[in-house]
């Protein structure tokens, strides 16, 4: 709805449109739920909420996994004007309390596989409400709440009451450096940018997507929940991220969003039932498509059509080939897709351009409502973040950082004065944290995060993240490469291996799938140097990784070394592996 004021006022319409449509659901319809039962939820969640005394501008905290009850748990309480904001799943006792404390909020809502961590953070919460049953530390269940509600409730009023500069959620940082920011983003930021964004993008009512990114993620928060309550998208909830390639053909999803990681492991995945298909035919056919894509994708890149023949043999792989490959995955429906929190290797887009699938690199932040660049489907500019939203504007500060200024911006960070000055400047221009270039046509390239530049002792710049994915998409049995420079005569690298990579190694080997022992296996090891020298020759002689260590370990996201959002923790990286890091510098 375009001329909604609020969240509220956008999804009130939505639900009127195709009350009997599906809104909500989980894998094989396991649980449906329509925009008619959806909306019903989110009064009584209101009504409940407002018997328990939470009012406009209280806060109401959610640590849940990726399940339909989020969705009118979070548009309940919006319909109040209270805040709801989700927590990480990961988060410790110690990060629950530290977030609970900044946010203030006297009400949670989780289920009773995170309940213990709520329990063991020690805050004193007036209500703690399980979706999923009445373990012992709860103080109701979910549907004792949507039954508390006075019958008299004025739901009607309640929603009508908030205003656009209202507070919608807060999005805490994931704390990178130093302790995670609340940022504050209102209903008119969140409309703006969802609205801005469809101009680039296409999103029709009955638009599938799915939610198996953390919700406490802004990408998750507005391609879910806010798509849906704008244009009536269905959603997929997907409990274990995980399992979500094996989601993606139930769920069928026409618009998606995932993180470069999930990218490479689909591509990889693909790759891996082409190496071990058994038939020489049939292998011989899956080779030769995946050659045709190749090549219609390097046409597509320098934006001229494939030559005539290339053009028939890409028909013919295609009807034969492609088309099953996009049927398999999932990905037959989709119109496009996304790809974004982190940068994705140019040659993992391609993969997926050559089999016709239109992802699109977006740039974006929590601080201006998620997207602030992205590329136009059918105009993508490999290598670059796309275009500035409609609305809204960029430019490079005099040491290259990416300055962005536009409605998405957040209010500021939450109890946090001087930490938002320092964000956002007197012409409110927010500083992003991010050095970039901006080519004649208005496409953003970002070089990296301003604080993770290597300095080489010679004085070179260089950006770890574009060697880490260099080396990585020539090396598919490593997870992470955390790679380190600065100040130092040469790069070294430090690595993780991919579980489910190194399992089929494993096995093929007859060795265990522990991270300890194949860390040390020599075959393996040569594997990995193989990669590192093909990624090392696409780098410039300062770039390349002189040396490297395969961690005896795998990283998870949500610990020390990874935030939930895969992105790297560099300083704790440093600090923790400091005599790995040594060695290799002996």
């Amino acid at each position: 709805m375009t001329h909604a004021r609020t969240v509220c006022e956008a999804f009130q319409a939505t639900a009127l449109i195709d009350p009997d449509a599906v809104a909500l659901r989980t894998g094989g319809d396991a649980v449906t739920v329509s925009w008619r039962e959806y909306a019903a939820h989110v009064r009584a969640v209101a009504a409940g909420l407002a018997a328990l005394g939470v009012r406009r501008g209280d806060t109401v905290g959610i640590l849940l996994t990726n399940r339909p009850e989020f969705a009118w748990i979070d548009s309940g309480a919006m319909h109040l004007g209270a805040v709801p904001f989700s927590i990480y799943n990961t988060s410790s006792p110690e990060q629950i309390e530290y977030l609970f404390g900044n946010a203030g909020n006297q009400v949670v809502f989780t289920e009773t596989a995170l309940l213990p961590s709520v329990l063991a953070s020690g805050v004193k919460l007036e209500h703690v409400i399980c979706v999923d049953g009445a373990p012992e530390g709860v103080t109701m269940t979910l549907a004792d709440l949507e039954a508390s509600g006075a019958a008299d409730f004025d739901f009607e009023a309640a929603w009508h009451a908030v205003e656009p500069d209202d507070v919608l959620t807060l999005i805490y940082t994931s704390g990178t450096t130093g302790p995670p920011k609340g940022v504050q983003l209102t209903h008119a930021n969140m409309l703006k940018v969802g609205l801005s964004a469809m101009e680039v993008v296409d999103v029709h009512p009955g638009d599938r997507i799915t939610s198996f990114l953390p919700s406490a993620h802004i990408a998750d928060r507005a391609s879910t929940q806010y798509f849906a309550a704008l244009r009536g998208v269905q959603v997929t909830y997907v409990a274990d991220p995980r399992t979500i390639a094996a989601a993606l053909p139930d769920a069928s999803p026409t618009i998606w969003f995932a993180v470069p990681r999930v990218w490479e492991k689909i591509k990889a995945g693909v790759e891996a039932k082409v190496a071990a298909e058994e038939s020489p035919v049939k292998k011989r056919l899956a080779l030769f498509a995946l050659d045709m894509a190749r090549r219609s994708a390097e046409a597509k890149v320098a934006g001229r059509p494939l030559s005539g023949v290339d053009a028939i043999r890409y028909r013919v792989a295609d009807k034969l080939v492609l088309s099953k490959v996009r049927e398999a995955l999932g990905m037959d429906q989709m119109r496009w897709a996304w790809s974004a929190a982190a940068a994705i290797a140019p040659e993992t887009l391609m993969f997926f351009m050559g089999l016709g699938i239109d992802v699109c690199e977006l740039w974006g932040m929590s601080e201006l409502g998620g997207a602030g660049t992205l590329n136009p489907p059918g105009r993508v500019k490999v290598g670059t973040v796309g275009k500035v939203l409609p609305g809204a504007e960029v430019m490079l500060a005099e040491d290259g950082e990416l300055l962005f200024r536009g409605p998405g911006v957040m209010t500021g960070y939450r109890h946090d004065p001087e930490k938002t000055a320092e964000a956002i400047d007197e012409d409110g221009w927010l500083h992003t944290g991010d050095v970039a270039t901006i080519d004649d046509e208005g496409y953003v390239t970002i070089v990296d995060r301003k604080k993770e530049i290597i300095i080489n002792a010679a004085g070179k710049n260089m950006s770890p993240v574009n060697i880490e994915n260099t080396i990585k998409t020539a090396c598919a049995l490593l997870a992470t490469i955390a790679v380190i420079g600065d100040n130092k005569p040469y790069n070294v690298a430090i690595m993780t291996l991919d579980p489910d990579a190194v399992a089929a190694y494993a096995s093929k080997n007859g060795l265990p799938a522990d991270p300890a022992v194949l860390a040390t296996d020599a075959g393996l090891i040569a594997a990995v140097q193989a990669g590192v020298d093909a990624g090392n020759a696409k780098l410039s002689r300062v770039e390349q990784v002189k040396k490297f260590t395969i961690l005896p370990a795998y990283w998870m996201p949500g610990t020390e070394e990874m935030t939930p959002t895969l992105k790297l923790r560099r300083r704790p990286i440093s600090e923790k592996y400091a005599a790995e890091i040594a060695a290799l510098y002996a």
